[in-house]
């Protein structure tokens, strides 16, 4: 169920509107005069949303370079990543 606040309860109800959120994993809309204008999320689930997000991203690169027939040989992907990585010690 969404969760709709007025912003005078940001101001004043900070520890319950936090609590729901941790609670219940959920967003909570905050409204100014009547009209969506803020969401709240507690801390976990948006570092879960940036991380889904981040390989949505990555999936959709390697899709494309797919796609686009930039696609190597796997043992030459690791020999490459093998070479990077004595260049560094």
């Amino acid at each position: 169920m969404d969760r709709i606040r007025p912003s005078a309860d940001l101001r004043n109800r900070y520890s319950e509107i936090s609590k729901i959120c941790h609670e219940t994993r959920e967003p909570v809309y905050i409204t100014v005069n009547g009209r969506g204008d803020t969401v709240i999320l507690g801390l976990a689930e948006y570092e879960q949303i940036k991380s889904e997000l981040k390989l949505l991203r990555m999936l959709a690169e390697s899709e494309e370079d797919l796609s686009q027939g930039r696609v190597a040989p796997i043992k030459d992907t690791f020999d490459g990543i093998r070479q990077s990585l004595s260049l560094r010690k």
